[in-house]
């Protein structure tokens, strides 16, 4: 039985896909090796620092950091939305007694403006983003700060993301996991990682937690 459902921010919860390719396109636009979207996409869900390491080849990235923020905060309400069924899934999982929680590799400040955005913050009891751990998805540590702050276990715990750093992440905490067939790197990426579910829309959650979403 599951008593406490764990997810992921972006692709998973809260549409930000968009967003995120513009601010990477803006970042970089006029560089010698522009990025495309063939580049971003495969990389989405790991921590900004370690992306900007990568496309920009430099060690020290606190301006082209600097400059996705700006444009990201700039246009994150344009852009932002949440995925479909996602705040009625997430009232009959809280209104079943389930403990919910964030864990995301998104700075606070802006994981904390999609929730509000869409309507979504005041479901969870456990917001774990990477400003509070000191190794990010797929380590386990983010899991077990939030299993923590929710009086959750391992055993009784699922968690619901978009890639393969977060059915990782579950693994290594010894959790479920629920794989989201709406990512956007694609059902085959998903499965090669072997997710405990796969599910093609958020309210296959109900029945996996036992919840019938009438408040039982």
């Amino acid at each position: 039985m599951i008593h406490t459902v764990l997810f992921d921010l972006d692709g998973t919860i809260v549409d930000t896909n968009e967003l995120i390719i513009q601010s990477f396109l803006h970042t970089f636009e006029g560089s010698e090796k522009p990025l495309t979207r063939e580049h971003i996409i495969p990389n989405m869900g790991r921590p900004l620092v370690e992306q900007m390491k990568q496309f920009s080849g430099r060690e020290t990235v606190d301006d082209l950091v600097e400059k996705y923020r700006s444009f990201n905060i700039a246009h994150h309400d344009r852009l932002v939305k949440e995925f479909p069924y996602v705040r009625e899934t997430l009232g009959k999982l809280h209104e079943a007694g389930i403990r919910l929680g964030v864990v995301t590799s998104k700075v606070r400040r802006t994981t904390e403006m999609g929730l509000r955005l869409c309507g979504l913050y005041d479901y969870f009891g456990a917001i774990v983003t990477v400003e509070d751990v000191s190794r990010p998805k797929p380590d386990p540590e983010g899991i077990r700060k939030a299993l923590r702050a929710l009086g959750g276990d391992e055993a009784s715990a699922l968690m619901v993301g978009d890639s393969h750093y977060d059915i990782e992440a579950a693994r290594n905490a010894g959790i479920a996991s629920a794989a989201v067939a709406w990512s956007m790197k694609g059902v085959d990426y998903l499965q090669r990682f072997e997710p405990t579910y796969l599910i093609d829309d958020i309210r296959e959650l109900l029945p996996i937690v036992g919840a019938r979403g009438d408040g039982t």
